[in-house]
């Protein structure tokens, strides 16, 4: 229960904790942002990582008078996004539906449920999924592991995965980058992290909603 107050204090404010990153480590802040966003894209079993609120908080940082340069954060955010779906895709590929048993803490990481979602997805966007999938919590961590299992060709994943990474790290980061100073945003960033998760998921509560319509014409 610990470890879940502290993730969810780091995530809605994240911009204070990238502060006291950026001055304990210094350049070794591109490190630590390539790692976690490596892991929250490569790893099936840590979807719960930041991804968009950690973007925007970075390119919030990046504008700040200090060391970190925007374009070069990107740059290594992109690799550490690619590769990290890369990797994801082979786990998906030749561990498949075995990882999805996998436990922590005694509860079953990966949802049956968050996999069917996640097929319902490429069942409605197609390849289009690993783009979409950028955007949406959970999902962006599980596309490219389902991709994986489904054997998608490597080659329509890649030029998504590419073309995802570029809309994403760059959109948010940059969004930080310009945004980030406005006053009522940078004063309220814990809010605007609600704000961001809430966009994020519409697509999943949109899914959700269409999902319960159906069922009750069905009924009927």
């Amino acid at each position: 229960m610990e470890l879940i107050t502290h993730l969810i204090d780091f995530i809605l404010h994240i911009d204070k904790h990238l502060v006291e990153i950026v001055n304990d480590y210094q350049t070794w802040t591109y490190l630590i942002l390539f790692l976690i966003i490596f892991v929250e894209t490569g790893v099936v079993v840590m979807p719960f990582l930041p991804g968009d609120s950690l973007l925007f908080a970075a390119g919030m940082l990046a504008a700040q008078p200090n060391d970190l340069n925007v374009w070069l954060m990107i740059f290594i955010l992109l690799v550490a996004a690619v590769s990290g779906d890369s990797l994801n895709y082979a786990i998906g590929k030749h561990f498949g539906m075995r990882l999805t048993r996998f436990k922590l803490f005694g509860k079953q990481v990966v949802k049956d449920e968050q996999i069917a979602k996640t097929h319902s997805f490429y069942e409605k966007y197609g390849s289009k999924t690993i783009v979409i999938a950028r955007f949406v919590p959970i999902v962006r961590t599980l596309a490219p592991f389902v991709g994986g299992i489904g054997r998608m060709n490597y080659g329509t994943f890649i030029t998504y995965n590419v073309v995802g990474a570029v809309f994403w790290v760059g959109g948010i980061t940059l969004a930080g980058y310009f945004l980030g100073n406005i006053p009522i945003i940078r004063d309220n960033f814990s809010k605007v992290v609600l704000i961001i998760i809430f966009i994020s998921i519409l697509p999943i509560i949109f899914e959700l909603i269409k999902e319960k319509i159906k069922t009750k014409k069905g009924v009927q």
